[in-house]
């Protein structure tokens, strides 16, 4: 190892594992250089510090992005990779040719200070940070700063479940119009599936299995999402309609290649062997149309009922499904399941979760769901009902008392729920405790 001093600045240069590393130590105190010397071998020893022979590091935050997204591109999904490339152009206009090892903590800080200015939200901009981080791991300059750098706190209660009164109206007005069609198809097989937008875009004619009523998620957001869905009887009934439909405008023979939901649907020429962009427009139409109360036509919301015969004043009606996403029904579908008698793990293996976590953060069980569940177990006594009869109360004092010369009879502890089918496992230790 050596140290040169170049003007009034110190520089190291030394060798590990026939790696050689050179870099400026930015101190012309000979005793502190000597100091961050030290430390910096002990990094290079460690993998932390890029050698001079990998030049990613030197690079400007425009030519690393590049390099990064181009390399992103063969590891994530198309809709993944246009995310990322979006999210990273505020690291460009911001950070621009400002070289990777030259970005600071305090640099970083003033990027989040400057979008928190602009009032975007914290989802956002950790997820800005996020492709930051990554690229200054791959340059080993991301432990410089990670302890500086904070994580922002994200919502929690992103998401909604449907009233018991939103889902079949927001079906009934996505039906009404030959234009929404594909919308409202889509919208069954989430509430029945549980299936994410992008699973149902990229769902192709060969993921189904008609004889067994099923279908299958071949890519998903997440390894746990690639899974076998069992088509209850609205899903196959969609199934169905989407079928007939494929056959009048594509012929008899279906390519199991050919999508489900097929690009440029409506359009002169559409394209089945290319995924659907997306129904937007449909479902902000349908999310936002009204009935009007005089003469109950479904319209857009507007001053006037549109209807000549009412021209009844709706300017003050609102739907209640304004502003709600497309996937709030893979939360309403989930909640439907959490509220059923299903397991959990049979509801995490039918959404493609990975842990109970994910599961309470998708499930929104309503407020009388859970009254009834707690008064399901309510220890209240009662000598009368409430219609004046007398009932038998919840105290169990002879309940263990059996009658005399009666023989002591063993009784079948029904397995339900839990991983193996039990809920007893532990209870003997659990009790201990106490």
């Amino acid at each position: 190892m050596a140290l040169k001093k170049r003007g009034k600045t110190w520089h190291t240069h030394f060798f590990v594992d026939g790696e050689r590393f050179r870099q400026s130590l930015d101190t012309s105190d000979w005793r502190e250089a000597q100091a961050k010397e030290k430390e910096l071998i002990a990094q290079a020893s460690q993998g932390k510090l890029a050698p001079a022979s990998q030049q990613f590091s030197r690079l400007s935050m425009n030519e690393a992005l590049d390099r990064y997204l181009a390399d992103r591109s063969a590891r994530v999904a198309g809709r993944s990779h246009r995310s990322e490339s979006d999210h990273a152009k505020p690291l460009r206009t911001f950070f621009g040719q400002t070289h990777l090892h030259r970005i600071t903590a305090e640099a970083i800080l003033s990027y989040i200070r400057e979008r928190k200015a602009k009032d975007i939200s914290n989802t956002t901009v950790n997820m800005e940070t996020g492709i930051l981080r990554r690229v200054l791991k791959r340059a080993k300059r991301w432990h410089f700063v990670a302890d500086e750098v904070p994580h922002l706190p994200e919502r929690k209660d992103i998401g909604r479940a449907l009233a018991s009164t939103e889902k079949p109206r927001l079906l009934r007005i996505a039906a009404s119009r030959p234009e929404w069609e594909t919308a409202y198809l889509a919208s069954v097989l989430a509430l029945n599936t549980t299936m994410r937008g992008c699973e149902l875009k990229e769902l192709r004619w060969r993921d189904m299995n008609l004889m067994g009523r099923t279908l299958t998620v071949q890519r998903s957001k997440t390894e746990a999402g690639e899974r076998v869905i069992p088509l209850n009887f609205d899903a196959f009934s969609a199934v169905l309609r989407l079928r007939e439909r494929a056959i009048g405008l594509f012929g008899e023979s279906l390519s199991p290649d050919w999508y489900v939901f097929p690009h440029a649907e409506g359009k002169s020429k559409p394209d089945p062997t290319k995924p659907m962009s997306g129904w937007r427009s449909a479902w902000r139409k349908i999310t936002k149309a009204i009935y009007c109360p005089a003469c109950g036509e479904i319209q857009d919301p507007a001053d006037v009922c549109s209807n000549e015969d009412c021209k009844a004043d709706i300017s003050k009606v609102r739907s209640s499904t304004t502003g709600l996403r497309f996937h709030d029904l893979r939360h309403h579908a989930i909640t439907e399941l959490a509220e059923s008698q299903a397991s959990d793990q049979t509801v995490m293996a039918i959404a493609g979760h990975v842990s109970p976590r994910m599961l309470a953060h998708y499930s929104h069980v309503r407020l009388e769901a859970k009254r009834n569940a707690l008064e399901a177990i309510s220890s209240r006594r009662s000598d009368e009902g409430e219609d004046g009869r007398e009932t038998v109360g919840y105290d169990t004092n002879h309940d263990t008392n059996s009658e005399p010369g009666e023989p002591f009879s063993s009784q079948l502890l029904e397995k339900n729920g839990g991983v193996d089918g039990t809920r007893t496992r532990g209870l003997c230790r659990d009790r201990a405790a106490f």
